[in-house]
């Protein structure tokens, strides 16, 4: 049963919110103002509804306050700005008083079947320093990575991992190991393109004092370390042919020899490897070997580049963008509605890795309180065309974070009182057509205006 709380200051409606959710199968908890829900273990409730307009305190700090926990606002002053603004602060969604019942539960059970979704589906993984964190990205190609993760974890079984650089590939690897029945056990990550190829057979395999100059004492390798746990090997395709071969006998009778050692080892190893490149085409090229392309290719995933995620662009900068913030103590710092548009037009060749970087340079070069595009200092970007370009229109600093159909619904309700509809369209820079039928698609009602008397 999903708990959630209620914080809302007139008790009336507080008290039949709580019945109308009751009635619906919920576990429900009410408090009068933040500083009485305040005490509350925030975090572990399902939902958190909460009125905007509270005495004290207002119902948004209760967004970071009880993190993970989802906030729905409330408001009777139902005016753009105010529900923008929630928004922007993290709130999950809004909903204007007097509120219909049906919508209002329609809306409850969305917000708890996504969270639903987002915590049966998306791992939680944690770190090299031990910070717990969740794999991002919505998109239906990311679910099937959720998915396939989810099922090959506990089957203990070899796992390639494909995709371009800078996609996650270690994340995926991580999830895989925390999640199945050697979690316990350590997990050795090695990026074979970052060793030396004179020194990879030594690293992985170990070595005996004098088997080679410069060897003055005995070593275990990485594969002996990862015992009874994972060896996560990333950029597989750049291992040379003669580490193939050794690592080929492990994945076949579980044993190593290291190098100058006569005697050899069992090992208990569960084998993760990753690549960017098409080992196939490199088995057929005579740089990596068939046999053990079968061997690691037991079970496959595969990670869709950033490009191909155009829904998830933005959420991902947004949580790195907050991180990035906190890193070089610049708190507040929001991205311009120009460079949220570059975000979601560049191509992203370096995938995830390149766009942390690009929030990274935004942060440091930043003057006021928005990362501009040429802050970024992304490539050459293509645009897609826009529904709606009111370049014409002035932006001041608020409105320059609103979406464009935001911004469309902004700029009418402000400004209809004192313009004509071809003013309004003039200024959009659209025709009267297309104004009148965005209002109908966006339920904006024409101002009724009076006849003035002859």
């Amino acid at each position: 049963m999903a708990r959630i709380l209620i914080v809302e200051d007139e008790t009336i409606i507080r008290s039949a919110l709580k019945r109308l959710l009751e009635r619906s199968g919920y576990d429900v908890v009410e408090a009068p103002s933040v500083e009485e829900a305040a005490p509350l273990a925030l975090a572990e409730f399902d939902l958190i509804i909460s009125d905007l307009r509270l005495p004290g305190e207002p119902g948004t700090v209760l967004i970071d306050a009880a993190a993970p926990a989802p906030v729905l606002i409330m408001t009777s002053y139902a005016s753009m700005r105010s529900a923008i603004e929630a928004l922007k602060q993290g709130a999950v969604d809004y909903v204007a008083k007097p509120f219909d019942h049906t919508e209002l539960l329609e809306t409850v059970e969305r917000i708890l079947h996504k969270r639903a979704q987002a915590r049966d589906v998306a791992p939680a993984i944690t770190d090299e320093r031990g910070t717990r964190q969740t794999m991002i990205g919505d998109c239906a190609a990311m679910q099937q990575v959720y998915t396939r993760i989810r099922k090959t974890a506990p089957a203990d079984v070899s796992v390639l991992i494909q995709g371009e650089s800078g996609t996650g590939k270690e994340l995926v690897a991580r999830a895989l190991h925390q999640q199945s029945k050697r979690a316990k056990a350590p997990l050795i990550c090695v990026n074979c393109a970052a060793i030396p190829e004179t020194l990879i057979e030594s690293e992985l395999f170990g070595h005996e004092k004098g088997a080679f100059t410069g060897a003055s004492a005995s070593r275990t390798g990485l594969v002996e370390a990862a015992d009874g746990g994972t060896l996560f090997l990333d950029e597989i395709g750049e291992l040379p042919l003669d580490a193939q071969a050794r690592l080929l006998r492990v994945l076949q009778e579980g044993e190593i020899r290291k190098i100058g050692s006569v005697e050899t080892r069992h090992v208990d190893v569960r084998l993760i490897t990753a690549t960017h490149r098409d080992l196939r085409a490199l088995s057929r090229s005579g740089e990596f070997r068939l046999d053990l392309y079968y061997r690691l290719n037991v079970m496959q995933i595969a990670l869709p580049p950033l490009r191909e995620r155009e829904q998830d662009v933005l959420k991902i900068a947004d949580i790195l963008l907050e991180k990035a913030c906190k890193r070089h103590e610049r708190p507040g710092l929001k991205l311009s509605r120009a460079a949220r548009q570059d975000l979601q037009d560049y191509p992203w060749p370096g995938n995830v890795r390149e766009l942390e970087n690009a929030l990274e340079r935004g942060v440091i070069l930043a003057e006021g309180h928005l990362i501009h595009p040429d802050d970024l200092g992304l490539g050459p970007i293509v645009h897609r065309p826009a529904a709606l370009a009111p370049e014409s229109v002035p932006l001041d600093d608020d409105e320059e974070d609103l979406s464009l159909e935001d911004y469309f619904q902004h700029f009418v309700l402000e400004h209809q009182d004192q313009m004509s509809e071809t003013e309004l369209a003039h200024k959009l820079g659209i025709s009267r057509k297309s104004l009148w039928e965005r209002r109908q698609r966006l339920g904006i009602p024409r101002k009724k205006t009076s006849k003035r008397p002859n």
